[in-house]
């Protein structure tokens, strides 16, 4: 892990995966990744990304080149994201919100790997 950096860009709807020295490594869209602001890096090295025009909460892969999950949508109560962060010390996801100044928490339930 240290050996990536990602990049928001709202304006292209699209993830950024740079090498430390700035190289591009992959350039990521998605149908719900539209805007998107916040990006967070878990301990286990697993990437969040939240839409802010999509209303949607995303897990890529740390190479930056797919979707693994959507975790959240407008429908789980995500409305104009700004931020996210995984807490390790609660077991929870953080969305920060610009509508209200409000937070939304998840707790996060892992399940048996295969």
């Amino acid at each position: 892990m240290g050996d990536k950096i990602y990049v928001t860009n709202q304006h292209t709807h699209q993830l950024l995966t740079l090498a430390i020295d700035g190289t591009v490594i992959s350039t990521f869209t998605d149908i719900d990744l539209k805007g998107p602001r916040g990006v967070h890096v878990t301990p286990r090295g697993q990437v969040l990304v939240c839409g802010d025009k999509s209303n949607a909460l995303i897990q890529v892969d740390n190479e930056g080149k797919k979707k693994l999950a959507t975790l959240a949508t407008k429908k789980d109560g995500v409305n104009d994201p700004r931020s996210v962060l995984y807490s390790s010390s609660t077991d929870t996801v953080i969305m920060g919100f610009s509508t209200n100044d409000s937070i939304m928490v998840f707790k996060v339930t892992y399940s048996a790997e295969k």
